[in-house]
């Protein structure tokens, strides 16, 4: 029998993951949520790009809870930033769990612990009430800052430090919620100092997870993180999918997470996203490093082109962890607890 999956929100991701949640054998799309009122009634296979399934979209979330499904596939815009209560994810994850449905989610949770014991312990009680659990995933994080050097490290005979970079190039992000309200881009830096503040808050959380995970899987604590951010400004005007940048409004961003361990730098990550390319030549061209100090020391490279389309990667990532959620025993289930997520059950041809 297939699992039975919800698709909470549809945007840039959530349609990627409702596509593949169609395209799988072993998954049964029993229900859509959307935020957007003008979505609410169309078929889900309008809203994936395929043809009709039967399934309708809802804009509220109560017909959702109220519906049989083995599994969540949860895909907002994250609420620590963008929603007037930031717990809002956290109550409605845990209400899911208690329901008695399974949570796939990209929307943080990586590592919960990260946030301390009372988040955990939240999210355990209504996996317990509920039998289920929740695995929190993406591309980075949750892929490359964490997973990775976490493989690359079972070649080490000794490890000094772990060092993980993404570059990223947002010309085609067509997303301006995600570009502009978020990012900041585009934006005069006197708009953005502003807007930061909130931001930083959600990019240290997103990021602190990861170090954190990765220190759990070394068996190490993490002591403290500290955090650096910088940003640059367009000296030409840039058209991008999310809008356009005019000179001096904020073209790139970079971000760089430190996690301590033992009174040492042990952990960190860094993160360059550019709305070009061209821009902030100083800054490292788009692609993904990771690198293993130590014994021996171990260099991974990748350039910009190394995946075709990330935001499809994340939403298959995420997609191709449902059987494993639901099979897992009730709890948080990170990286470290869940099997090696592949694409078993899509594989073309067989």
């Amino acid at each position: 029998m297939p699992y039975r999956v919800i698709q909470w929100a549809t945007g840039v991701v959530g349609r990627y993951a409702l596509r593949s949640i169609l395209n799988r054998p072993d998954l049964e799309l029993v229900g859509v949520v959307v935020h957007d009122p003008a979505k609410a009634g169309r078929d889900a296979g309008e809203l994936a790009g395929v043809p009709p399934t039967g399934v309708r979209a809802t804009a509220d979330p109560e017909e959702a809870f109220a519906l049989d499904a083995d599994c969540v596939s949860y895909m907002p815009a994250p609420s620590a930033f963008f929603a007037d209560d930031p717990d809002r994810d956290t109550e409605v994850l845990c209400r899911l769990l208690a329901a008695g449905k399974n949570v796939v989610t990209t929307t943080g949770y990586l590592y919960p612990a990260a946030h301390g014991a009372a988040l955990v312990a939240q999210l355990e009680a209504a996996c317990r009430e509920g039998g289920t659990s929740l695995h929190g995933t993406g591309l980075n994080p949750g892929f490359m800052g964490d997973l990775v050097p976490l493989v690359l490290s079972g070649l080490s005979a000794r490890l000094d430090r772990v060092f993980a970079r993404e570059s990223s190039d947002m010309t085609g992000y067509a997303s301006p919620g995600v570009i502009v309200d978020l990012m900041g881009f585009t934006k005069p830096p006197e708009r953005y100092e502003v807007d930061a503040v909130p931001y930083r808050r959600f990019m240290l959380s997103c990021f602190a997870e990861s170090i954190h995970l990765v220190a759990a899987g070394l068996g190490l604590t993490v002591e403290e993180v500290r955090a650096f951010d910088e940003y640059e400004l367009a000296t030409r005007r840039l058209e991008i999918a999310a809008g356009v940048a005019e000179p001096g409004t904020v073209c790139g961003s970079r971000w760089a997470y430190t996690g301590v361990v033992d009174g040492r730098d042990l952990v960190t990550l860094e993160v360059v996203y550019k709305v070009h390319p061209d821009v902030v030549t100083r800054w490292c061209p788009p692609g993904f490093a990771v690198r293993i100090e130590g014994r021996p020391r171990l260099d991974l490279e990748v350039g910009g082109e190394w995946i075709q389309n990330g935001l499809l990667a994340t939403a298959a990532h995420a997609v191709n962890a449902i059987p494993l959620v639901c099979e897992a025993p009730p709890g948080v289930r990170t990286l470290l607890d869940l099997p090696l997520v592949t694409a078993r059950g899509v594989v073309s041809g067989v």
